[in-house]
């Protein structure tokens, strides 16, 4: 369990800009010291665990140290590969629901690091919820993997256009998707001894 933290990762715990933690740092709302001989600020985990409740910010990526994955798909049997492959690395929590309308109440209230998204839903498509989730500037630091196995490369763009930060095809290898969720959460790909 890491014990002090980056600005950059205090940021991606709290779901703020980097910026305003460097701020809050400077203005000493958040408790920290500076690298001897550097600019570099660091935060004990005490005192972002302080700040955090001081600021009404859940404490829960914090505390587990897991990120949060939200899966969005009508397909069951996939969604439970993903889920099961995704649980047992370890370095993940993740929740899962079968359709959008329950993706955007799940979003809200979960606050997902990442939502691997299916495009074709039952409700709502992908894109409309990739729309819904960038309208809400709280969700900016949301990654979204879309995923379908009938889109033509310029309907991609449109995801891409809409918010999407990833699109793989289906069918593909779940490993190959945690790849790209370690990449897009700057984490270390290959699961942690």
């Amino acid at each position: 369990m890491k014990t002090v933290f980056t600005t950059g990762e205090a940021a991606k715990i709290c779901k703020v800009s980097q910026q305003t933690v460097i701020r809050c740092f400077d203005s000493g709302q958040l408790k920290g010291f500076r690298v001897p001989g550097s600019r570099f600020r660091r935060i004990p985990r005490e005192h972002l665990f302080a700040f955090m409740r001081e600021n009404g910010i859940p404490t829960d990526a914090l505390e587990s140290g897991k990120r949060k994955i939200l899966v969005v798909d009508d397909d069951v049997e996939l969604v439970e590969l993903i889920t099961d492959v995704l649980e047992r690395d370890g370095r993940f929590e993740v929740r899962s629901v079968n359709n959008g309308f329950d993706a955007g109440m799940m979003v809200k209230d979960y606050k997902p690091d990442l939502i691997v998204l299916d495009v074709m839903l039952p409700d709502i498509n992908g894109k409309e919820v990739c729309q819904r989730v960038r309208s809400d500037k709280a969700m900016d630091s949301v990654q979204i993997i879309c995923i379908s196995g009938m889109v033509e490369e310029d309907k991609v763009d449109g995801l891409r256009q809409a918010g999407a930060n990833d699109f793989m095809r289906k069918p593909f290898e779940v490993d190959r998707l945690i790849e790209r969720i370690c990449q897009l959460l700057e984490i270390e790909s290959g699961a942690p001894t």
